[in-house]
């Protein structure tokens, strides 16, 4: 069997093994070691676990991912997510599918400090979903709306998944983020055009609340003042150039667990808990990054990536062909694995070929507007059927809607979700404004 054969046949036995549940990073690392092994023998695999386990782990680079996670958790534990609800809902409870949009408010503010898509989804859901239903809202419009909310976690940076691309692709952590901002904010604001959509049409689906005074709400935006300051701090110390990633994080870090103790009343036993949930979740992540490096060179060996790059050079369709196409491929990935999972398995092949294809903008430009494309495209298989992780997540929280409810409800917010794509896809200025505009 050539070497080409066998790198075909390995990505092709990874996609059954995680068929069968196999946890990712077990799936890459086994076969990327038996796929090296055959290709390369023993000796040069071992010669090559001796570097690379420490090459990756001793990364500076990776060391804000725990940074992040653990930040993620102090804000939960400082219960920074139902003020920022609160004083979304204060401002647009309002009007008809008001608490929705105050749920999605919610959600963006709470990814500025999280990170993870499910944290949010499942944060945003115990914290939302008992005004949502104490206003009569349907229930397809009020998981859907939580559903697709959640998603903003992984696009507005700081974003873990956006970290993991940047380490695959050797980008920079801090232009992607830059990248992401003004996207994300764009998600936040379709998804709230689609609830005023769906109210539109069904008055009765998102009844309007009450009206608060205006020292309610100023008394709201004071209780959301440390999320701003941390944001502000965090994000603004990055793209002023004064902090780095890594920093960034320590500080953000840092200030979410005075917040903690200060504001959530956080004890000896909180800090304990978040420790430990970082450190199981840095654990995993470390793991799957391993196999995915031992999987990727696997690949390299096999040639496998470059065969697929001369195979799309040779066949003259035109890039943007290319693209849709992975675009399609991601999404029917999404039905069935999770965002992080499907940034590993397909960067080392998809990204050769996009580098090696005319899209007309050089090689720093185009790892931003795919990494984002990408990254939305990921975003979108968390609420797209039959699977839909985010959906699984709220739906678990709200119990008495049916399944099918909200993936009746998620249907508004993956219309708003292809408009994005396909202006991003067309409109590459989108992603590469801001990162310019910084730059000078």
């Amino acid at each position: 069997m050539s070497d080409l054969a066998i790198g075909l046949t390995g990505f092709v036995a990874l996609l059954l093994v995680l068929a069968v549940r196999v946890p990712i990073g077990v799936g890459m690392l086994a076969i990327g070691l038996l796929g090296y092994w055959s290709i390369a023998g023993t000796t040069a695999l071992l010669g090559y676990l001796k570097t690379e386990m420490y090459w990756r782990y001793s990364s500076f680079d990776l060391s804000v991912v725990p940074m992040f996670i653990m930040m993620g958790h102090f804000a939960e534990k400082a219960g920074l997510s139902q003020a920022l609800f609160r004083a979304a809902n204060v401002f647009v409870g309002h009007f008809r599918g008001g608490t929705a949009m105050a749920a999605i408010g919610g959600c963006a503010g709470f990814g500025t400090i999280s990170g993870s898509s499910l944290a949010t989804a499942a944060m945003m859901g115990q914290v939302a979903l008992p005004e949502l239903r104490r206003y009569h809202y349907k229930g397809s419009l009020a998981t859907g709306a939580l559903a697709a909310g959640g998603t903003l976690g992984i696009l507005i940076p700081p974003s873990i998944v956006l970290i993991i691309f940047a380490l695959m692709v050797e980008g920079n952590i801090v232009t992607l983020f830059q990248a992401a901002f003004v996207p994300g904010i764009l998600a936040a604001l379709g998804y709230m055009l689609a609830i005023a959509v769906v109210v539109r049409i069904d008055p009765l689906a998102g009844p309007a609340g009450p009206r608060t005074t205006g020292a309610e709400k100023w008394a709201a935006l004071l209780d959301i003042w440390p999320v701003l300051a941390i944001f502000l701090v965090v994000m603004g110390g990055m793209y002023g150039g004064y902090f780095t990633p890594t920093e960034a994080a320590g500080v953000g870090t840092v200030c979410t667990f005075l917040v903690a103790v200060t504001r959530g009343g956080m004890r000896l036993d909180g800090i304990i808990e978040t420790l430990l949930a970082t450190a199981m979740t840095t654990g995993m992540i470390c793991l799957i990054l391993l196999g995915a490096d031992v999987f990727n060179a696997f690949l390299g060996f096999s040639r496998l990536p470059v065969a697929a790059v001369e195979f799309f050079e040779g066949t003259g369709l035109p890039p943007m062909t290319v693209l849709l196409g992975m675009i399609a491929l991601y999404i029917v990935l999404g039905c069935v694995m999770d965002s992080l999972s499907m940034i590993l398995l397909t960067s080392p092949v998809f990204w050769p070929i996009i580098s090696g294809l005319d899209f007309g903008m050089n090689a720093d430009d185009l790892r931003l507007w795919f990494g984002v494309i990408t990254l939305i495209v990921v975003e979108v298989g968390l609420i797209t059927p039959p699977v839909g992780l985010n959906v699984f997540v709220i739906n678990s929280i709200a119990r008495d809607v049916p399944m099918i409810d909200t993936y009746r409800g998620v249907v508004p917010f993956l219309v708003t979700d292809a408009i994005r794509v396909a202006c991003i896809v067309m409109f590459p200025a989108i992603v590469l404004f801001l990162p310019k505009l910084l730059a000078g």
